[in-house]
C-alpha cells in the first residue's frame, strides 16, 4: 500500500513544483522584468536595431523617470518604442546650435558624441524650442519630452509629443544580445 502512495505523493510535490515555477515566471515577466527588441536605427549609435533588452517594469513604482533615462513606452500606433528622456515636467528644451537647453542651461549629451563628429554640413539636432514642436512652453506636469539619439531619424516627441507617465511602461539600460553588446548602456 506504501508504496502505491510513495508515487502519487512525488507526482503531486512535481506539479506542485512546476506550477510555482510558472507562476513566478509570469509575475516576472508581466510585472518586473520583461524582454524587448530593439526596432530600427532611432537609438543608434547607444543601441543597435536587433539589440535585446531587459526592461525594468517595476523602476517608476516608486519614483519617476530622470532626465536621460532610456525607457519604453506605448507609442500612438500601439508599438513599443524605445527613447531617452529629454524634458521633465515643468522643464523648457530647447535646441540651439547643436545645443541642448533645458530651462536655460546648456547640458552635454556624451552619449551624442559618435554621431556630432561625424556630421558633414550641418548639425544633428535642428534647432527648435517646445513652442515649435508641442505649441507649449513647457513640459506638461504629468509627461516627458523623449527624443532617439539617432535625432536626424528618430520619430519622438517632436513628432508625437509628450509621453505621458501612465504609457511607460518602464526603464532599460541592460542589453543581453547579442554578446558583443552585453553590458548596461547610458
Amino acid at each position: 500500500m506504501e508504496q502505491t502512495k510513495k508515487p502519487k505523493s512525488e507526482l503531486w510535490e512535481w506539479t506542485k513544483a512546476l506550477i510555482i515555477a510558472i507562476a513566478v515566471a509570469f509575475i516576472i515577466r508581466y510585472f518586473l522584468f520583461a524582454p524587448i527588441v530593439v526596432d530600427g536605427y532611432s537609438m543608434m549609435p547607444t543601441l543597435n536595431d536587433q539589440d535585446r533588452m531587459i526592461v525594468n517594469k517595476f523602476s517608476y513604482q516608486f519614483g519617476k523617470p530622470d532626465r536621460f533615462d532610456i525607457i519604453v513606452f506605448k507609442a500612438p500606433e500601439g508599438k513599443d518604442y524605445i527613447k531617452r528622456v529629454i524634458g521633465l515636467p515643468g522643464d523648457t528644451v530647447e535646441y540651439r546650435n547643436d545645443v541642448l537647453y533645458i530651462n536655460g542651461d546648456p547640458y552635454e549629451e556624451p552619449y551624442l558624441d559618435t554621431y556630432k563628429q561625424d556630421v558633414i554640413g550641418g548639425t544633428l539636432t535642428e534647432s527648435f524650442t517646445l513652442e515649435d514642436v508641442i505649441g507649449r512652453e513647457t513640459v506638461p506636469e504629468g509627461h516627458v519630452f523623449v527624443m532617439g539619439d539617432n535625432r536626424r531619424l528618430s520619430k519622438d516627441s517632436r513628432h508625437i509629443g509628450p509621453v505621458p507617465f501612465e504609457d511607460i511602461l518602464g526603464k532599460t539600460s541592460l542589453v543581453y544580445w547579442p554578446f558583443d553588446d552585453l553590458g548596461f548602456v547610458k
